[in-house]
């Protein structure tokens, strides 16, 4: 197994070149969001990034987020969500939610959320975590996390289409704010 900074910078270029910016590498993702194993590994090569299929398969297997996924034939490689390339889309079915969903966030964007809600901005959807724990990791990474409850079942009794992503995260288009409660 390599190192841990070997695996969080690999999981780092890996979430740039298969979420944001494809080309920094001059690849195309296709239009589910795979790019061929082979493509990546020499691309990235030629652009100064040594990878291995080894390390890929490493990366995959002990992502704590299980950001990224290997096709079924192993030739294949994506982002789970998180998707900002326009083009891409994860064909995932929808499902039907919990309860009640969470999302983690900072004081900062408290008034904008109680203004319009959670918008997915330049993602192609809205995160959602299933659990507490997870919402609070997630808002944790942009300062002291502050915890919103998602009335996720109501929501779906209302008409809003949600989705399970492969690392378990739920995605949906948008939250108004009158599905939300605050714990500030």
């Amino acid at each position: 197994m390599k190192s841990n900074n070997k695996l969080v910078s690999t999981s780092k270029f890996l979430s740039l070149v298969l979420r944001h910016r494809p080309e920094v590498i001059g690849v195309q993702l296709d239009p589910e969001g795979w790019l061929c194993i082979n493509e990546l590994i020499a691309q990235a090569g030629a652009h100064g990034k040594a990878l291995t299929l080894e390390l890929l398969h490493d990366v995959v297997a002990t992502n704590d987020k299980k950001r990224f996924a290997l096709s079924d034939d192993g030739l294949r490689i994506r982002a789970s969500q998180g998707h900002s390339v326009s083009g891409v889309e994860l064909n995932l079915e929808q499902k039907t939610p919990p309860e009640i969903l969470y999302h983690g966030t900072v004081a900062a964007f408290l008034d904008s959320i109680r203004a319009t809600g959670l918008q997915k901005r330049s993602r192609h959807h809205v995160h959602l975590s299933p659990d507490e724990e997870t919402a609070t990791k997630v808002g944790s990474r942009r300062g002291k996390p502050i915890i919103l409850r998602i009335a996720a079942d109501t929501m779906h009794r209302d008409g809003h289409k949600f989705y399970l992503s492969a690392n378990g995260v739920w995605l949906v288009d948008a939250v108004p704010p009158t599905y939300l409660t605050f714990s500030d």
